[in-house]
């Protein structure tokens, strides 16, 4: 596969200026020159930029900037050339047909990539990383991407392993001598450090709740009693007409879903149905998907008017819904709405505005800032811009759920003084998940998984 030489256009296909079609191989240059008429581009140094036309026998195609990089100075550490052209259905079809004839095939999706990391530019993590780079749409996923794609994860990773393999090294030179019963590998040597490698691959595995919802948005629900204006908060955060607002409770029967970033950091706010009992069916099924939501919330804003809810019927609201998540992982934000009123701030009275409550006017759009800076305090961004590593990959997580399995399994067979071939079986699937991770060990079958997700041309 990586003696063939592979095409794809690179950029977005729709309106716009310029398209860049990349092709990548042994043959890549020659390919391309077969094409292009200007300087001969096997002749040209790597990294230069070089003007020309591609030519269909005496036909020119179109005028276009041929970037020459050699290997192992490229994407892929092949020969590469991307072909710059004018961003026309027409013109990029043809490119492409005239590069197959050359003797080129198109790229598979994630292949560019793929070969990258096959040919050593990267690891598998940061190959994962590029997709996730391309996905980010905040500065918060963007940051996450940059730092994995720049390898700080793979390091952390690495070295864990690097360790650990140093003992899987002299239990197996145990084996090799087990009639002679020597002990290489000194039992509390080997416990000290897997104790050691647990604390940091905890840490890694604790930061991925934080990680997921940076990667892939906070989802927010808005909760609370019908007609208390959560469809009116919605708006206001959305800066949009996103939910039907009517003073006939039970308007909202269903969840409505938009995100907005908030400082780098993009929230994925649902309106649900109002919590109550009904016999309307249609707003008995909005209510039970409003429980769904707030089961797979982060952070949910309990919505109420304190003229028709007292301090402990609040409380037992807050009960109610702490008992549906992880109150560990997700944050309850309550919100006393219509503020404005005065008879809304003689009721609010007898209520902890210090911690417990956040008076608020989402129609007149009083103290939202306060809101804001709730949710943002619930995320803890700062944990982001410390220097610590932050998991935001699945595949990842479950890698480092498996690794600390396994070397829970090394503490308990040296607490039981198990023999070192059953030791050595244990090490071996921490150090085969570890690897994982970075691509040091793989197979066929995962990487197409991995790749095949990223956009041809990629």
């Amino acid at each position: 596969m990586l003696q063939e030489t592979i095409v794809a256009l690179s950029t977005p296909s729709g309106n716009g200026a310029i398209a860049v079609i990349r092709l990548s191989g042994e043959n890549a240059l020659a390919v391309a020159d077969a094409i292009f008429k200007g300087k001969k581009l096997t002749d040209q140094e790597g990294h230069t930029a070089h003007f020309g036309r591609i030519m269909d026998g005496s036909v020119v195609v179109d005028e276009v900037v041929a970037t020459v990089f050699k290997t192992p100075r490229s994407y892929t550490r092949e020969d590469v050339v991307e072909i710059s052209c004018h961003n026309s259905t027409y013109i990029i079809e043809k490119i492409l047909k005239l590069c197959l004839s050359a003797g080129a095939r198109l790229a598979k999706a994630g292949e560019f990539t793929l070969r990258a990391f096959l040919n050593g530019g990267m690891d598998l993590s940061q190959a994962e990383a590029v997709a996730d780079l391309i996905a980010s749409d905040s500065s918060a996923s963007h940051e996450l991407a940059m730092k994995q794609m720049r390898g700080k994860f793979s390091d952390e990773i690495k070295e864990l392993r690097k360790e650990l393999i140093h003992f899987a090294s002299l239990i197996e030179l145990e084996l090799d001598f087990s009639e002679e019963d020597v002990e290489f590998a000194d039992r509390q040597d080997l416990k000290d450090l897997v104790n050691k490698l647990q604390t940091p691959i905890t840490n890694l595995m604790e930061s991925f709740a934080l990680g997921n919802v940076l990667k892939n948005g906070v989802p927010v629900v808005i909760s609370g009693k019908p007609n208390v204006g959560k469809s009116t908060l919605l708006n206001l955060l959305l800066n949009d007409e996103r939910a039907i607002v009517s003073d006939i409770p039970g308007t909202t029967r269903d969840t409505i879903e938009d995100e907005i970033s908030i400082k780098g950091i993009t929230f994925r706010f649902i309106d649900t149905a109002g919590i109550r009992e009904t016999k309307d069916k249609i707003e008995a099924i909005g209510v039970e998907r409003t429980f769904e939501q707030i089961r797979k919330s982060a952070i949910i804003l309990l919505v109420f008017d304190p003229t028709e809810t007292d301090p402990a019927e609040l409380k037992k609201n807050r009960q109610t819904l702490l008992e549906l998540v992880d109150g560990e992982k997700t944050h309850l934000i309550t919100i006393a709405n219509k503020a404005d009123k005065p008879e809304v701030r003689e009721a609010l009275k007898p209520f902890d505005l210090k911690d417990q409550v956040i008076p608020i006017s989402a129609k007149a759009s009083e103290n939202i800032p306060m809101l804001v800076n709730a949710l943002l305090d619930a995320v803890s961004h700062d944990k982001v811009n410390q220097e610590s590593t932050v998991v935001s990959n699945a595949r990842h997580f479950h890698a480092l759920e498996e690794t600390h399995i396994s070397l829970n399994d090394v503490l308990t067979g040296l607490d039981q003084g198990i023999e070192g071939d059953f030791l050595a079986v244990d090490i071996k699937r921490a150090l085969h998940y570890l690897g994982e991770i970075t691509g040091e060990i793989t197979n066929e079958d995962l990487l197409d998984n991995i790749f095949s997700k990223f956009c041809i041309g990629k």
